[in-house]
């Protein structure tokens, strides 16, 4: 493999923590290590792009792990050994507790099957880390044969230990010293080639998402739902790729084991790991009928009360699931969360506490080309910089930056800032360096689809709290007021809810002989310069005329439609897009007027409006001429509200009973009546 731009500066960025991630596929389900601890190994022996290098590091890593790991089968094999030549080196994990009957630590290796081995005090203090959870480590196990004789002796004594994850190097000034080598994009492309996958081979749609899956190691007590089509790789990151996150296979746990042990003491899962992933999420059970309430307590507050005092934690809760259908027609039947345990499922207040839904089905089926064969970090690097992250701020230095919408509630807000919070530390991890326009906005509107994904769900089940999704924001005191929507409520050629941006239609033509009503989108660009330009080529000869229309009354009635804004110091870029047979942008003129006003007073449109009328050059509106069909087009095509001449209510007093229930029919009078009401109030 020839080295790439993006492999050239991590090299030189992050010498001595990097790995060609292709070189664990040789020990990948070979030996019963997660990938992290093959990492710290290859990282150890093989970050170097000297071939030769790499193909000794390889044979010392393999012969590592094979005469290091014990197998399923093995363990009295390696005891054995150890009793015969005295000490043995194995890899494993390892926990201790304190054994207050002697006033001893003991250690807990369970590959071998050993509950009871002497650790001293020193290692205890020195990698605390073994009573809440334990790591994987290089151990050196002792046998004393005189020990073995005693009543209750403990013969198996830990040596020594070597961690297999960072715990004392200043990894953030590494960090923040190698992020500076990379560009945005560069650094989005070598954070996904750091868990493995291979960003040239993934839409950008899915490289959000994945960005999204890592927010919950660098942001506390984060939430979130995925659902989708099998084999994406949905619960891959939470288990292989850092210590510091827990995988519940099959969804099944105990309040115990996930809060608190009553008996003992002992904390759970959220006190011990960053993130707490619960695979197979429709399986969700607990032993306990308050389980699932508590972890919504728990999900809300980040505390849970188990006897007198709460308990706080920071682990984050992941629910990860399948469809058995398409999104499409899981919508059709249900909602997104319908694969989700029926206690969940339809309870608006779990939902609320979820701060993301990521959408699984924007993940291809993965295979070999999905996997990266470039540089990237070393697992073990990368998962103790994130879990440092977590200590650190960036949303803040934004938040007056940025102006939320009215639609957002103080709980999607909430959800919207920890999203925001967690995509600016993985992008721009050092807080001296202050956040671009461009980056923040990126953040911002993947923090808004992703919560606005939950909302609409919220507003499926029924609730009326709920029924307000037009989720929008400002960058800056100038910004104007972007709408963000979900790709999968929405169709290209459907009229949505939502607002539209300045300088955006709907409209339907008036229809004739020659040309049926259809649906068409008209899209203005304002700049600086002079006159109209029409980016259809060619461009149909009765969209022009409809546009001379337009301009005309534009520069004529200035005052009355955008006040002290001079049209004629702009140049408007035009561009018309069909959605039927209808092709020729004839009889559109109102609303390429509407477009070009509101591109130049930079406000957004009504969601839902599609607008009807002609005008001619004096600025009087030509009679409709089938106002029935274009209202029945309206209603085919997703539009709820219909603007629509005067002159057409005659014709419109013949609507049935059934399109009058469909649509708000709203009639206007001149050009500036038209604008006031399409325009957000």
């Amino acid at each position: 493999m020839e080295l790439d731009h993006i492999d050239n500066i991590a090299v030189s960025a992050f010498e001595g923590f990097i790995v060609k991630k292709d070189l664990i596929e040789p020990f990948r389900k070979t030996f019963p290590v997660p990938t992290y601890v093959i990492e710290f190994l290859l990282g150890r022996y093989c970050s170097t792009t000297d071939e030769e290098e790499i193909a000794e590091g390889l044979e010392i890593v393999k012969r590592q792990l094979s005469n290091r790991t014990v197998r399923a089968g093995e363990e009295e094999l390696f005891k054995s050994r150890a009793k015969e030549s005295g000490t043995i080196k194995i890899i494993d994990i390892i926990t201790a507790k304190l054994d207050t009957r002697n006033n001893v630590y003991v250690a807990k290796v369970p590959s071998l099957q050993l509950n009871d081995v002497r650790i001293s005090d020193e290692d205890v203090t020195s990698n605390d880390r073994m009573l809440s959870g334990g790591f994987y480590a290089e151990i050196e196990i002792e046998y004393d044969p005189a020990i073995a004789e005693e009543r209750q002796g403990r013969p198996f004594g830990i040596a020594s230990l070597r961690p297999i994850q960072l715990s004392s190097r200043d990894v953030l000034d590494v960090l923040h010293k190698g992020r500076e080598s990379f560009t945005l994009e560069e650094w989005k492309d070598f954070l996904i080639r750091s868990i493995g996958m291979e960003p040239n081979a993934l839409e950008e749609k899915t490289k959000d998402a994945l960005f999204v899956r890592m927010i919950p190691f660098v942001e506390r007590n984060y939430n979130s739902v995925e659902l989708g089509p099998r084999g994406t790789g949905k619960s891959h990151l939470y288990q292989q790729i850092s210590p510091y996150s827990h995988l519940v296979s099959g969804g099944k746990t105990t309040v115990a084991k996930m809060f608190v042990n009553m008996g003992s003491g002992e904390r759970g899962l959220v006190c011990k790991y960053d993130v707490v992933c619960f695979d197979e999420v429709s399986g969700i059970s607990f032993d306990s009928k308050d389980g699932v309430n508590m972890m919504k307590g728990y999900m809300e507050s980040g505390e849970f009360s188990r006897g007198k005092e709460p308990i706080r934690a920071s682990g984050g809760v992941i629910m990860v699931g399948n469809f058995d259908v398409d999104v499409t027609h899981q919508q059709r039947v249900s909602h997104l969360f319908g694969p989700m345990p029926k206690e969940m499922r339809d309870d608006t207040a779990f939902m609320d506490r979820i701060h993301a839904f990521i959408p699984g089905w924007d993940f291809p089926k993965l295979d070999k080309t999905y996997f990266t064969q470039h540089f990237g970090l070393v697992s073990d690097f990368l998962a103790e910089s994130w879990t440092r992250l977590r200590d650190v701020n960036r949303a803040t230095s934004v938040l007056n930056r940025i102006d939320l919408g009215r639609a957002l509630s103080g709980r999607d807000a909430s959800a919207v800032i920890k999203t925001l919070n967690g995509l600016l530390k993985l992008m721009q991890p050092d807080p001296e360096v202050p956040i671009t326009d461009e980056l923040l906005e990126w953040a911002l509107r993947i923090a808004l689809q992703y919560r606005r994904r939950v909302k609409e769900q919220q507003k499926r089940v029924g609730s009326a709290e709920f029924r307000n999704t037009h989720f929008s924001y400002r960058i800056g005191e100038d910004g104007v007021e972007t709408f963000v929507t979900t790709p999968e409520v929405t169709s290209e050629n459907t009229i949505g809810e939502d607002p539209l941006p300045p300088g955006q239609v709907w409209c339907i033509n008036n229809g004739s002989q020659d040309e049926p009503s259809g649906l068409y989108k008209i899209e203005v660009n304002v700049n600086k310069g002079r006159g109209v330009k029409i980016l259809n080529m060619p461009a149909p000869q009765p969209f022009k005329e409809s546009v001379k229309y337009a301009q005309q009354n534009l520069y004529s009635k200035t005052h009355a439609l955008v006040g002290d804004r001079d049209p004629t110091d702009h140049e408007f870029s035009i561009q018309l897009r069909s959605f039927s047979a209808a092709k020729s942008g004839a009889g559109i003129g109102m609303a390429a007027l509407i477009a070009m006003s509101t591109a130049l007073l930079e406000k957004n449109i009504k969601g839902g409006i599609v607008v009807v009328g002609q005008l001619n050059l004096g600025g009087s509106l030509n009679l409709i001429y089938d106002a029935i069909n274009i209202t029945e087009t309206a209603v085919e095509k997703g539009a709820t509200t219909l603007l629509i001449p005067l002159n057409a209510r005659k014709q419109l007093n013949d609507l049935s009973d059934d399109m009058i229930t469909k649509i708000n029919i709203q009639y206007y009078s001149d050009l500036k009546d038209c604008l006031i009401k399409a325009l957000m109030e």
